[in-house]
């Protein structure tokens, strides 16, 4: 079994707005959305859109229960269409063997409490995706081929809505481990996607998420 290396890693953060991207050495990134001001993420992250519904909403707020000051990232428009996955991805940061995390909170939504990893996305309708969901109490690993979802795996396990956990997911050649809290929750393998891709976050429908200390390291 692979043993994660990206939990207790020390990795460079971002020290202040969209420059900062490329200060940032090859294979390395941490982001805790401090740089950057309220208001619209663009400055943060690329808004794209999976599936049907209304345009995206990805904005920095305040949340005073963050783990990594004060700023966090959400999605905030409410769309309820239940086949619309809202995504953003970082940008300069491009890897096929990578390890990823983030903190959530799932705060609110009644279609929907969910928060996504994405990692070797090609564009906005291919990627992996690892995603925990506080409604349906569990945690999932899918691909989205050419905008349609499928399941690859997944455990059943509590998600509390308003607390923090930390989601990761680390992918060497074909083979999928997802963890939550840095606890592997089991492994799979698939090669669907095989290129260097890019790195991000993911919601679906309603979900009222926050996201806060978004890591990557890309691994050999």
């Amino acid at each position: 079994m692979m043993r994660s290396r990206l939990f207790g890693a020390a990795l460079l953060a971002v020290a202040g707005g969209a420059a900062a991207w490329a200060q940032i050495p090859p294979g390395d990134l941490l982001v805790d959305f401090e740089a950057f001001t309220t208001g619209p993420a663009g400055a943060a992250c690329d808004p794209g859109l999976t599936g049907g519904g209304g345009p995206v909403d990805w904005q920095i707020v305040a949340d005073a229960t963050a783990p990594a000051g004060a700023n966090v990232l959400t999605e905030l428009s409410g769309d309820r269409t239940g086949s619309r996955f809202p995504l953003c991805l970082f940008p300069g940061f491009s890897a096929a063997n990578v390890e990823v995390a983030v903190a959530f909170r799932p705060v609110a939504g009644t279609v929907d409490q969910a928060a996504g990893l994405i990692v070797r996305a090609v564009d906005p309708d291919n990627y992996y995706i690892a995603r925990a969901n506080a409604l349906e109490a569990n945690v999932r690993l899918y691909k989205v081929e050419n905008g349609l979802r499928t399941q690859l795996a997944g455990t059943s396990i509590p998600i509390a809505t308003g607390e923090w956990r930390t989601l990761g997911m680390r992918i060497v050649g074909d083979r999928v481990e997802v963890l939550l809290d840095g606890v592997v929750l089991f492994e799979t393998t698939d090669q669907t996607f095989g290129a260097p891709g890019a790195v991000g976050v993911w919601t679906k429908a309603d979900s009222l998420t926050h996201f806060d200390r978004f890591s990557a390291l890309a691994l050999p």
